[in-house]
């Protein structure tokens, strides 16, 4: 029973995580230091999506659903839980390659949005 749970518990933290790759730079717009944690973050989730590689959080989740006697599932995280939801059948390196230009866009949009802002507090700072 405790293996299950912290296998259910982990599929929680991954999807966090997951999220937070995602994410994560637009928290920067309120707290800054929140890059030191989102930038390695955020070159993991690129590196297994373009190498791909299974997360090493998957192997354990698999490794504590055999321990409580569960079947384990054959793939990585995403197509075992993501993919059913995100994205459509048949997930491909091509398409795993403009998953990653995606996750860069949107990460390119929150640290230029918060350059943008750095830049106008230097401004209005040097003007007053």
């Amino acid at each position: 029973m405790i293996w299950r749970i912290l296998a259910d518990g982990l599929v929680v933290v991954h999807l966090a995580f997951v999220g937070f790759v995602i994410l994560g730079g637009f928290l920067t717009w309120k707290w800054r230091r929140a890059a030191f944690a989102h930038i390695p973050a955020l070159a993991w989730g690129l590196w297994v999506e373009v190498s791909g590689q299974i997360c090493p959080l998957t192997a354990l989740e698999k490794h504590l659903r055999h321990l409580a006697g569960q079947a384990g599932y054959h793939g990585g995280f995403l197509r075992h839980y993501l993919l059913p939801i995100l994205y459509p059948p048949g997930l491909t390196r091509p398409n795993q390659w403009v998953l990653a230009g995606l996750l860069l866009a949107i990460n390119a949009i929150a640290y230029g949005r918060l350059w943008a802002l750095r830049e106008h507090r230097l401004t209005s700072a040097r003007n007053d």
